[in-house]
């Protein structure tokens, strides 16, 4: 069965379902909004919004009672599910790649089939998440798994096959957008393992993947708007969603925000928020125009730094494959384009002023003010020069690096990508970077830090979580739409290829 012909026959969609969609996601009926979508239809969508209609009239109606009898709701992992304190940390981990792992089947609902097995990263998520994905198997490699990492990138080249780009997950929900793309990362990890001749496998799929994110405004009716020409012709890159609406997954929580901000009309804010998602920071202060408040969100004003550097890496691996393919032509294309893109990131997302790298504002034609962690992308890149390089690591340890690991902005609001809060993938990213240009002391004491900060809590929960405190270790992580989830994929990689670098 195709993508499209599952979602024909059966996919629990939300415009599908009418009044009774929108009536349980504003009821509050569960505590995460998410619980609802990923459940899975005991009837045909028709017949339960058909019984739902007619039984809503009748006074002794419970919605409660109705859903519970017409869905199969998600199954909530026991208290304690992922939590072993009696093992050593390294041996949980690796006892949890089985725990995590998920095998090919439909199982109905908003789930997208693959046809490999993948590693979900534990607790609400249930599914497997782009980005989350790659840092993951950093711990595939160290357990010299490459049966699973083969497996994983088959699913993603599956999927930009089959729906054209990989989606934030393999739920129907997610396919308005994507997620930052590591694809051509994954590809490279698994080459390290079984030669250079994957990249030839896989070309295919990078330059479907490519041309999903450099589609133009008139090339179709509902065509992509990532790419941004600026007034020098350079081309960069920002995040989008292709629907300008509640997410189904946060309905309540959008649609509430967008009654706030009454400064923007609904589908604004609703496109902001979604491309907030897509960057996988979701969400912090550095989509904000005023730091505190969401209310303020403006993602698609900005040019991430970090989303460009991947998509140079994107060209550059292209080219690698062209080579390796003997297509001259095209490599000497794709090794051009990645060099306008280079020196379009140095002239927009350096600030001197501030020697650091930040997202450019293109509409306000400024740098954004905000410092984040994204800066530490154009050092694990090389896009960096050993100058700059060496201030934007000053900067990690003058104002980022606490004694669980670096902070992910200097911003401390409730939401979960900014101080007191870090996280796994930013700390890979700012310790490769840093180790790529020799600052080893910085890069040290970045691993040292965030892998200490993993062992305390393990040794005090027996739980690898989501994202930690970096600031203290007398409180957990905070913030954002849902409780911190443990399991947890990403951390569970970063942690064994930092323990593994730092010998």
């Amino acid at each position: 069965m195709t993508i499209s012909e599952a979602q024909k026959s059966g996919f629990l969609l939300a415009e599908s379902l009418g009044d009774l969609y929108e009536d349980v996601q504003q009821s509050a009926l569960f505590s995460d909004s998410k619980t609802f979508m990923d459940a899975v239809a005991q009837q045909p969508i028709g017949e339960i919004v058909e019984a739902y209609l007619v039984q809503k009239q009748t006074p002794s109606f419970d919605l409660a009672s109705f859903v519970t009898a017409h869905f199969l709701l998600p199954t909530e992992q026991p208290t304690g599910y992922y939590n072993d304190a009696s093992k050593p940390i390294k041996q949980h981990i690796e006892d949890l790649w089985t725990v995590l792992t998920r095998q090919p089947q439909d199982t109905g609902g908003t789930l997208i089939p693959l046809p490999y097995s993948y590693v979900v990263p534990g607790g609400r998520f249930r599914e497997v998440y782009y980005w989350d994905s790659y840092f993951t198997m950093l711990g595939l490699q160290v357990s010299k798994r490459t049966d699973l990492i083969e497996a994983m990138v088959n699913n993603f080249a599956y999927l930009i096959d089959h729906v054209g780009f990989i989606p934030n997950g393999n739920r129907t929900y997610y396919l308005g957008r994507s997620q930052p793309p590591f694809f051509a990362l994954m590809v490279s990890l698994l080459a390290e393992e079984i030669g250079e001749e994957v990249w030839k496998r896989y070309l295919p799929q990078l330059e479907k993947e490519y041309s999903f994110w450099m589609k133009e405004e008139n090339e179709e009716v509902e065509a992509s708007f990532r790419r941004i020409i600026l007034p020098n012709g350079a081309v960069l890159n920002r995040y989008w969603d292709d629907n300008a609406l509640p997410r189904p997954e946060a309905y309540k929580e959008d649609v509430e925000l967008a009654h706030e901000a009454s400064h923007s009309s609904p589908e604004t804010v609703y496109r902001h928020v979604r491309a907030a998602a897509e960057s996988g920071w979701d969400f912090s202060s550095r989509w904000f125009t005023e730091g505190q408040s969401m209310t303020t969100i403006h993602t698609t004003d900005l040019l991430p730094v970090d989303l460009n550097c991947l998509l140079l890496f994107l060209e550059q691996s292209l080219e690698r494959a062209y080579r390796l393919q003997n297509n001259l032509v095209k490599a000497e294309e794709l090794a051009g384009l990645a060099s306008q893109r280079a020196a379009a990131i140095q002239t927009y997302c350096w600030d001197a002023s501030q020697v650091f790298y930040v997202d450019y504002n293109w509409v306000e034609q400024v740098p954004s003010p905000n410092l984040t962690l994204a800066a530490t992308f154009p050092l694990f890149f090389g896009v960096a020069t050993p100058e700059q390089a060496k201030w934007v690591a000053s900067q990690l340890e003058e104002k980022f690096l606490k004694t669980g690991g670096l902070i992910t902005t200097l911003q401390t609001t409730p939401q979960q990508w900014d101080a007191p809060n870090g996280w796994a993938p930013l700390q890979w990213m700012a310790y490769a970077g840093a180790k790529r240009y020799g600052l080893t002391d910085v890069a040290d004491k970045i691993a040292q830090n965030w892998t200490k900060n993993c062992e305390s809590y393990y040794q005090k929960t027996g739980k690898l979580m989501e994202k930690y405190n970096v600031q203290t270790d007398e409180l957990s992580a905070q913030g954002g739409e849902y409780p911190n989830q443990d399991g947890f994929g990403w951390t569970n990689g970063v942690y064994l290829k930092m323990k593994q670098e730092l010998g």
